[in-house]
């Protein structure tokens, strides 16, 4: 008998419909964990529990699957600290197939962590690149799959420069001429890097500063937007997308866990604020879909392979969240954080 989804599911509303604060007016770090218990619903549990529930990180946080032998503490991919290529995982246990999920926009990501390609009139746009033993199947072989040209490559955006993003960025880069794209601060650890780094040390290319940049490339435009936190160059985008025809904007999530940040109240804040900048940015542009790195935030690898499906008449794309909850994703973000803060102490 397989008894976890339902005790899943009763762990999931306990947490939802049972207020830590019942039978008293909430305050403190409760009033901001109810906040985002709120915002999150059954959309966004994972991202609550990851980030709100105390666990044995500070802040919240897990290292779990295959590619946990690869990561080091805090979140961080055990690469962006130098290391040397990790054994490649059991394939069984991370491969996926790729998926046309927009009109223009395709999913090569493994069962954890995604990567993007970005059609355009001009070439592909490549967002985040995972581990790199996953490059040649997920990216490579992926866009193979899906009748599009590697070759056709322009762009390589890196959210952030921890090894489950960027380790596949300097092979792509040499091997088909692809300029990549990160905050400057990751721009500066990453070429401290040895060159028996997994996946090699990627040329310095376009750094994006504080004031953020825009990437053209033919008839499409993704602003670029910092939001350090998860890492100090964190990046997030917003960027349209065609639904049969149809243009909708995408908010794009660059960073999610807080383990590292511990009592230093000056990286919360910092957190925060890049989330309420990247919802505002989000607002602006009227995304109504919203995407992350991980696939347990967005849920992409299962609604990847539910977009093929015919959909009934009313039925929207898999993908779409409307504005409001995209809203609701970085809220759930926000407060989390700000309670987590509240719960350590940190000044």
């Amino acid at each position: 008998m397989r008894r976890t989804p339902i005790l899943i599911g009763s762990l999931w509303a306990l947490l939802l419909y049972t207020p830590s604060a019942a039978q008293a007016p909430a305050s403190g770090a409760d009033a901001h964990i109810a906040t985002a218990r709120a915002a999150a619903g059954q959309d966004y549990r994972a991202t609550f529990m990851n980030l709100c529930l105390p666990s044995a990180s500070p802040g919240g946080g897990r290292a779990a699957g295959p590619a946990a032998a690869a990561r080091g503490a805090g979140g961080s991919a055990a690469a962006g600290s130098g290391a040397t290529a990790p054994a490649t995982p059991d394939r069984s246990g991370w491969y996926a197939s790729p998926y046309k999920v927009f009109d223009n926009l395709y999913w090569l990501g493994t069962r954890q962590h995604s990567s993007w390609a970005l059609r355009t009139s001009e070439g592909i746009i490549i967002i985040d690149t995972n581990f790199a033993w996953a490059t040649q199947p997920e990216i490579i072989d992926g866009l193979s799959a899906l009748r599009l040209d590697p070759r056709d490559i322009k762009y390589i955006i890196i959210s952030h420069a921890h090894g489950d993003h960027d380790q596949g960025a300097a092979e792509l880069q040499r091997s088909y001429g692809a300029k990549v794209v990160m905050g400057a601060v990751d721009w500066d650890s990453t070429l401290q890097r040895p060159v028996t780094a997994a996946g090699g040390v990627p040329k310095r290319d376009i750094a994006v500063g504080p004031e953020g940049t825009k990437i053209t490339l033919g008839d499409t435009t993704v602003i670029v937007v910092p939001t350090p936190g998860h890492a100090p160059g964190t990046l997030s985008y917003v960027f349209p997308v065609l639904d049969q025809g149809k243009t909708v904007m995408v908010a794009y999530s660059g960073g999610t866990l807080t383990g590292a940040f511990g009592t230093d109240g000056a990286r919360w804040d910092e957190y925060v604020t890049s989330q309420k900048k990247i919802a505002r940015a989000a607002a602006d542009a009227g995304a109504t879909v919203l995407l992350s790195n991980h696939s347990e935030y967005d849920g992409a690898y299962t609604k990847a392979r539910l977009v093929p499906l015919k959909r009934e008449p009313g039925e929207e794309h898999p993908f779409l969240v409307g504005t409001d909850g995209v809203q609701r994703y970085f809220t759930v973000m926000a407060e989390c954080a700000l309670a987590s803060k509240l719960r350590l102490g940190a000044k």
